[in-house]
């Protein structure tokens, strides 16, 4: 049976989580406290026979303060275990590029995530699949929600940005247990500004778009988003794993989300989370039965 262990479980893993255990693997995840049936991350032993039982290990932990916790932890074990071995990363890596389409070959570590670029390196080191991605967005946290809860706002800024629906993540680490080791970026095929994807969502919805605010209006972190702009492209994933996005563009994405009944009952959630602003890793998705274990809360 094919095993995968996931350190942290957070959205987009936990939609990982829950497609392979509906196909028959058996999946354990970490957590800080070991609740519903995960692995304490700090409980050494336990972790350290998961990795010895694992065929699949995925990270999606992101750095603490400058190092990764994972590395540091466990690092000399998942050398020694040399199973398949992944990593979810972020286009931030590449920092600003003006707008300009970037890819694989650019060099990372200019940009704002120092760290997040030091991390990816290292797990590259290690032979690791590293699946850099862009605004992740899904099922209770898209432009949808954010409109109907009124957290939405477009941005007086042209930044260009790329973003990609949370299943087609889960695809293309799917094409990634097949393919080779390397740096992968996974995205849609219609970068734009954010303002376009708020209207489209408030159309959808059929109510007005939110009103417009300056940059200068907005927290300290979302104006760190908004002092980069960049292109993602994709053509690697496309061609060495034969992936390609279920959801071409944030309209289509938008549209299959609005038809399954999104937005569901949400707190109020920020602008599309890139790599290193996802959910904390000790977060688990109370949905994902874990095959072997109870449901995870």
């Amino acid at each position: 049976m094919s095993r995968l262990l996931v350190f942290g479980l957070g959205y987009t893993a936990s939609h990982l989580a829950r497609r392979l255990s509906g196909e028959g693997w058996h999946v354990t995840g970490t957590s800080r406290d070991g609740r519903g049936g995960t692995v304490r991350f700090d409980a050494g032993d336990a972790v350290l026979a998961e990795i010895v039982a694992a065929t699949h290990i995925l990270s999606s932990v992101p750095p603490a303060g400058e190092r990764d916790p994972v590395l540091d932890r466990y690092g000399d074990a998942l050398i020694r275990r040399r199973c398949w071995l992944g990593y979810l990363s972020s286009t931030g890596v590449y920092g600003n590029t003006g707008g300009a389409w970037v890819d694989e070959t650019a060099p990372v570590g200019s940009g704002r995530r120092t760290a997040r670029a030091a991390a990816d390196a290292a797990w590259l080191g290690l032979d690791a699949r590293v699946f850099r991605l862009p605004g992740i967005y899904g099922p209770g946290r898209s432009p949808l929600d954010r409109v109907a809860n009124g957290a939405a706002h477009r941005v007086d800024a042209p930044n260009v940005f790329s973003r990609i629906h949370v299943d087609d993540i889960v695809s293309g680490v799917v094409a990634g247990f097949d393919g080779p080791a390397g740096a992968y970026n996974l995205a849609d095929d219609r970068p734009c500004s954010q303002n376009p994807v708020v209207d489209f969502a408030a159309r959808l919805l059929g109510v007005a778009p939110p009103a417009v605010v300056p940059v200068a209006s907005l927290s300290p972190m979302a104006q760190g988003f908004y002092a980069e702009s960049r292109r993602v492209a994709t053509g690697k994933a496309k061609r060495v794993l034969g992936w390609a996005p279920r959801h071409a563009d944030y309209r289509a994405g938008l549209r299959a989300l609005k038809a399954m009944n999104s937005p569901s009952a949400v707190s109020p959630a920020p602008p599309p989370a890139s790599a290193d602003q996802r959910y904390p890793s000790n977060r688990v998705d109370s949905s994902i039965a874990i095959t072997g274990t109870s449901t995870l809360e």
